[in-house]
């Protein structure tokens, strides 16, 4: 819904400004015209993204394709750097060089007003949907934690549509104003540079996912109570997961035991942990338990990340 809403708005909205921008000549308009011509080619290798994320899995991928909507939300930041950003530079440098007299202002604002109406419509859909998602979260936070690539990949993208929009405005204004074609020059470069500054948080973030993130740290407390909880389990020694997908995380867990526990019985306790994860976290679709003592766990765990052990052997995060 979010993806698909901001495909219309971006498209509708690019088509306008590069009319708007063949009429006035303005290099901040033209810029704003390539910025949503970006963002609707990129809506549209998200929503092809989340179809490939959807398949199922096969014996070539037994845990899913998850992980392509992240490879997709990586070329996006990639397309928004190189094609946004880049064109925007290139033609406020060109405008400077070779300032043009802006005609026709007024379509400039028309166009403005109405991509601003369509730009907040997205924009406040995205934020609805990131904000339910957030929860009691810091918005950095959130941001950080978040899994969902194609949610905050839009609200960014809106976000910086919407600063684009306000910085091609007052552009504008101020060429009008003074009568100093440069200023438009001016606002294309910071078009550009709000651009970058977007692409980069976007490739900082997807790419952790892609390279594989942990799952968010609920999910790790829960998957320790549960098994914590168990009376077949002397001590729930510590988890590790990882975010194959927005809807897709696989766990190991390490659990000590109790010594005169059957077969039988330790297949049992593993499933009924498995059972009450996945009630909680329908998510967590692969859950592997290993039989080790906490000792065992603390040392293995101690190779690669010593702060995350206490003393006793017990995973503290």
């Amino acid at each position: 819904m979010v993806v698909v809403a901001a495909l219309m708005g971006n498209a509708a909205v690019a088509a306008t400004k590069f009319v708007a921008a063949a009429f006035t000549g303005s290099s901040a308009m033209l810029s704003e015209g390539v910025h949503s011509l970006v963002d609707t080619a990129n809506q549209v290798l998200m929503l092809y993204g989340i179809r490939r994320a959807a398949r199922p899995p096969d014996p070539s991928h037994p845990f899913g394709y998850g992980r392509e909507l992240y490879f997709w939300a990586f070329i996006v930041a990639l397309m928004v750097f190189a094609l946004g950003a880049g064109i925007s530079f290139y033609e406020g440098l060109a405008h400077l060089r070779h300032p043009r007299e802006m005609a026709n202002p007024l379509v400039n604002y028309l166009v403005l007003g109405a991509s601003l109406m369509f730009e907040g419509v997205t924009w406040f859909i995205a934020l609805r949907s990131f904000r339910a998602a957030k929860g009691k979260r810091g918005w950095i936070r959130a941001f950080r934690d978040s899994k969902d690539a194609s949610t905050f990949t839009v609200l960014f993208e809106d976000t910086a549509a919407m600063a684009g929009l306000l910085i091609a405005l007052a552009g504008i204004v101020a060429t009008q104003v003074t009568g100093d074609p440069r200023y438009d020059g001016y606002a294309s470069l910071g078009i550009g540079v709000v651009l970058a500054i977007t692409a980069i948080l976007l490739a900082r973030e997807t790419k952790g996912l892609l390279l594989g993130e942990l799952a968010q740290r609920q999910v790790v407390q829960d998957i320790l109570r549960i098994a914590g909880d168990d009376p077949d389990v002397r001590c729930a020694n510590g988890v590790l997961t990882q975010q194959l997908g927005p809807e897709s995380i696989i766990a190991a867990l390490s659990a000590d035991f109790h010594d005169a526990l059957t077969t039988p019985q330790i297949e049992a306790c593993v499933m009924r942990i498995e059972r009450a994860v996945q009630d909680e976290h329908p998510d967590v679709t692969a859950l592997f338990v290993k039989p080790q003592t906490a000792e065992t766990w603390a040392k293995r765990r101690l190779r690669w990340d010593p702060d995350r052990v206490t003393p006793d052997g017990i995973d503290a995060g």
